[in-house]
């Protein structure tokens, strides 16, 4: 691994754990503590209900962790902008145009090819292909080959074409 994919993959590993998990922490903890702290303690009717940061700090994770659940819920299975961010995330992701490397790449795709020329072949010898099938086949083939030496189908989005 060169010097410039070590520190990709650190970046992207920096973000995931102190994005997902570091500053969810600290960002919990002090709303928890600034709302208390600067809100409920300057009104005396608030006060009296949370006379403890502990026991606002309870009833607000009680509360709090079902409603963001709730939140996360209709977000991701009502809400259109869920949609919105898979299709970003398709259109970016190279994967979705060309095969990923390992098994997909080495086993199935050849495997795929493979079992279409067989299918072409036996065809072929019964008289079963028309002119069009042969032409549909063959562009099958020649994709198939094109994705099993590493290339792309399609045009996945790059950052340049925003």
């Amino acid at each position: 691994m060169n010097i410039e994919e070590l520190a990709s993959r650190s970046w992207f590993y920096f973000r995931v754990g102190y994005g997902t998990y570091l500053t969810f922490l600290l960002g919990y903890g002090s709303t928890l503590v600034t709302v208390y702290y600067l809100a409920i303690r300057n009104i005396p009717e608030l006060q009296k209900l949370f006379d403890r940061f502990w026991l606002f700090a309870f009833l607000a994770t009680i509360v709090g962790v079902p409603l963001s659940v709730l939140i996360g819920w209709v977000h991701t299975k009502r809400s259109i902008l869920w949609k919105a961010e898979i299709d970003i995330s398709v259109e970016a992701n190279p994967y979705y145009y060309k095969l990923p490397p390992g098994f997909t790449r080495e086993a199935t795709f050849p495997a795929y090819l493979e079992i279409l020329r067989l299918a072409r072949a036996i065809s072929e010898r019964e008289n079963l292909l028309t002119k069009d099938d042969k032409v549909r086949i063959e562009s099958l083939e020649k994709k198939l080959e094109v994705l099993i030496g590493g290339g792309y189908l399609g045009a996945p989005r790059r950052r340049l074409d925003i």
